[in-house]
């Protein structure tokens, strides 16, 4: 398949720009007359295959959340403006400076003009495209208001967008200060800690057994640098591997549950992650076995994607939503539960999900605004823990030599 641009005219004069994947110049002509259009000018873009520039910036390109945002949005916009689906692609299609995500809509584009559904074009990119995308897509194609569910899509994705800023946001500091701590104490270990020694074996000194510690261990990072750095980066790419596996991701969701301050965020997280994304299907239309299945890919952690997975069978046996979140109040809010219920008895589950989606965002936002101020003294602890054990374990020898004297 070759890409070209295109500038076309319509029967009623108006003069447009398109971009389109067509195997020949034969090809693309046919495309364009089937939406209504006369050719004026095509040219074909870049090289074939992998001798083009596009297609190595394609592969190594990396779409971002906050891209995938931006096209939900356009095209919802350009959709409400009128403008038929195929000319708003082309448009996007030009305007985005990621050449992976021109790629990805070029593609999607090429297949509606075949005939394709939007959503089916969508789905063939799994890694961009979540089911939740390809669902809510499809909920406004059968509806016969997609423009809307777009809307709706960019939303969703962009409160779950800040809601994981917010968080990685709070975290810097004190990843920041321990960094900086480890560093200047690596620091201290090479350049310091030698000249002590060396002034304590001149003298004879008997070293109690923390400093022959960290003695030994400034030996060592002297002496076998490369070797240290060897183990950090070992270390460092084996909680990786493990992390990946799923008895490694199992164990980190049940570390960060049972947290101090963290695992109370957690929950709050997932809470509103659960509402949100419920929320935003059911009142597309999405039915609500689809929509949970769909939920359990949102919630990364995977003692609340079980609470998912048994209220989808809860409710495929007959019983109400909310049942499964009752069960499980050790990590859903019983708070969940309740308004879930609530919804059920009024028949309004997706604007009390909306709410309860906004209550827990609204908590979330002011706990991660704290979260700074909470670590602090925890973070002093930490440090005046290190300092201090440094310093008694140096300055003790230096003082009983100082009473030899």
């Amino acid at each position: 398949m070759a890409k070209f641009t295109y500038t076309a005219e319509k029967t009623g004069g108006e003069v447009y720009k398109g971009v389109a994947e067509a195997t020949d110049r034969f090809e693309l002509y046919d495309i364009v007359r089937q939406e209504g259009g006369r050719i004026i000018s095509v040219e074909e873009v870049g090289g074939k295959g992998w001798l083009s520039m596009a297609y190595w910036n394609s592969l190594f390109s990396h779409i971002s959340e906050y891209e995938k945002i931006l096209f939900a949005r356009n095209l919802g916009a350009m959709l409400s403006a009128g403008l038929a689906l195929v000319r708003a692609l082309s448009v996007i299609e030009r305007q985005t400076k990621n050449a992976k995500m021109s790629s990805v809509v070029s593609s999607i584009s090429s297949d509606v003009r075949r005939g394709d559904t939007l959503h089916s074009a969508l789905a063939k990119f799994p890694s961009v495209f979540p089911k939740l995308f390809v669902a809510m897509v499809r909920a406004g194609e059968e509806g016969g208001d997609l423009p809307a569910s777009l809307q709706v899509i960019a939303d969703q994705m962009e409160r779950m967008y800040a809601l994981k800023k917010k968080i990685r946001g709070a975290l810097i500091y004190p990843c920041i200060v321990l960094i900086a701590i480890f560093g200047i104490g690596v620091l201290m270990m090479i350049e310091v800690v030698p000249t002590l020694a060396q002034t304590f074996a001149e003298m004879n000194a008997k070293l109690p057994a923390s400093t022959m510690f960290i003695i030994g261990l400034s030996n060592f990072l002297v002496r076998y640098t490369f070797v240290a750095l060897g183990l950090v980066a070992g270390i460092i790419a084996l909680i990786y591997f493990v992390a990946r596996t799923s008895i490694g991701k199992r164990g980190l969701d049940f570390f960060f549950l049972h947290l101090p301050l963290i695992g109370p965020m957690v929950r709050e997280v997932n809470a509103a992650r659960t509402s949100r994304t419920l929320a935003s299907l059911l009142t597309s239309g999405v039915d609500v076995i689809t929509s949970l299945d769909i939920v359990g890919e949102v919630v990364q952690n995977s003692y609340f994607r079980e609470v998912i997975r048994d209220a989808g069978k809860a409710v495929g046996g007959g019983e109400p939503l909310s049942a499964a979140f009752t069960r499980r109040e050790d990590l859903y809010p019983a708070f969940v539960g309740e308004m879930m219920a609530v919804g059920e008895e009024t028949g309004q589950v997706g604007e009390m999900l909306r709410r309860l989606a906004l209550f827990y965002e609204d908590e979330v936002d002011r706990k991660t605004k704290d979260m700074s101020t909470i670590i602090e003294p925890f973070l002093m602890i930490i440090i005046g823990g290190a300092v201090g054990f440094f310093a008694v374990s140096m300055i003790t020898p230096i003082y009983q030599l100082s009473e030899n004297i």
